[in-house]
């Protein structure tokens, strides 16, 4: 299935969502053999650990069995979903917004979450003279991308306090897109006040001198224990319904991911830290990779309520108009993986871990 890509405007506008319903995965549609091959698309971020692990170990490949295995990285949710859409990659970890913002584009056509990666592991940090919320008005600070997540979460903060940002940069905050790296860089230079980032960038940032955490993220979401979906998986719903065995195997690789991570956290972040230092050629600080990972939870449940309430902040700043997401959610293949691994099953918004 081809779509039109996203131009960055719409994906910042089309982030809506409604009542989100697991839905059926074609089960039984395909053929009885598995796809040639799989690509699967993921982030150089610790929010993105069970995909680094289970490329840099293996554990995909394995799962996979005769199925050829390839990878491609990205930097936004943006490319990622247009690399799906064209058929670049068949799956992908994405972050809620982009995920939800695909659906849009496609009319709920072109792809399904079928499985949580991570929560929490995000917040703001900032230079250390401004010393409460209410220094920030008059500095700039960066996010991932516009209508990111991350966007979306310091647009609806500073709306909170009452205080106006466009998508110019202008405003009581100016607010600019930049890929991680680059903030990282623009943070050390001065160029910018801080940044609402995910991990490991976050704490590269936090241990430059001049900076601290403002916010926590986790400590805006009481009502969910101050956990809140950072990272999902999702997958072409064509490939979904044409190879459902193949997307089972994935998700067996991708809940043994996570198994080991939750068995050796230590391993799992040095195993983390080695595939970033491989995929982006700079070496990274052992100590710091390890409190990144402990500020992210990683877990196969997409966390499905926090969807709702993430889109409907997104609503709520005018970067976008609602759209019925009733199916983004596949969830019975994950629930298979998990009942043969003697897990307990996941669910949606409605309680439904089947549809």
């Amino acid at each position: 299935m081809r779509v039109p890509p996203i131009p960055l405007r719409s994906s910042a506008a089309a982030l809506a969502v409604g009542l989100v319903a697991t839905a059926c995965a074609g089960e039984g549609n395909g053929p009885a053999s598995g796809a040639d091959g799989l690509t699967l698309g993921y982030f150089p971020n610790i929010t993105h650990a069970p995909a680094l692990i289970g490329v840099e170990n293996g554990i995909y490949e394995e799962a996979l069995g005769d199925v050829a295995f390839d990878t491609q990285t990205f930097h936004n949710g943006p490319d990622a979903v247009n690399a799906l859409f064209s058929g670049e990659v068949d799956a992908a970890f994405l972050g809620p917004n982009p995920a939800v913002n695909g659906w849009s584009q496609s009319e709920g056509e072109a792809l399904h979450v079928i499985a949580g990666a991570a929560t929490q592991g995000t917040g703001l940090v900032v230079r250390d003279h401004i010393e409460t919320v209410e220094d920030l008005p008059g500095h700039t600070f960066s996010t991932p991308m516009l209508g990111g997540t991350q966007d979306v979460a310091l647009r609806w903060f500073a709306q909170e306090q009452g205080w106006e940002v466009d998508t110019a940069g202008g405003g009581d905050l100016s607010i600019i897109p930049q890929d991680n790296p680059d903030t990282v860089d623009a943070f050390a230079l001065g160029e910018i006040d801080g940044a609402w980032l995910p991990e490991p960038h976050l704490s590269r940032i936090l241990d430059q001198d001049d900076a601290h955490l403002l916010i926590d993220e986790p400590d805006l979401w009481e009502e969910t224990d101050g956990h809140y979906v950072t990272t999902l998986l999702i997958v072409n719903a064509d490939f979904l319904e044409e190879y459902p065995e193949t997307v089972r195997d994935l998700l067996r690789g991708h809940v043994e991911s996570v198994d080991r991570i939750d068995a050796d956290p230590d391993e799992a972040a040095e195993t983390s830290r080695a595939h970033l230092e491989a995929l982006t050629g700079g070496a990274l600080d052992p100590e710091l990779t390890a409190v990144a990972f402990e500020n992210v939870t990683f877990t196969v449940d997409p966390a499905a309520h926090s969807l709702v309430t993430q889109s409907e902040q997104a609503e709520a700043i005018d970067l976008l108009e609602p759209v019925d997401l009733n199916g983004i959610f596949a969830l019975d293949p994950l629930n298979d993986v998990l009942a043969e691994a003697g897990h307990e099953p996941v669910e949606g918004l409605q309680g439904e871990g089947q549809s």
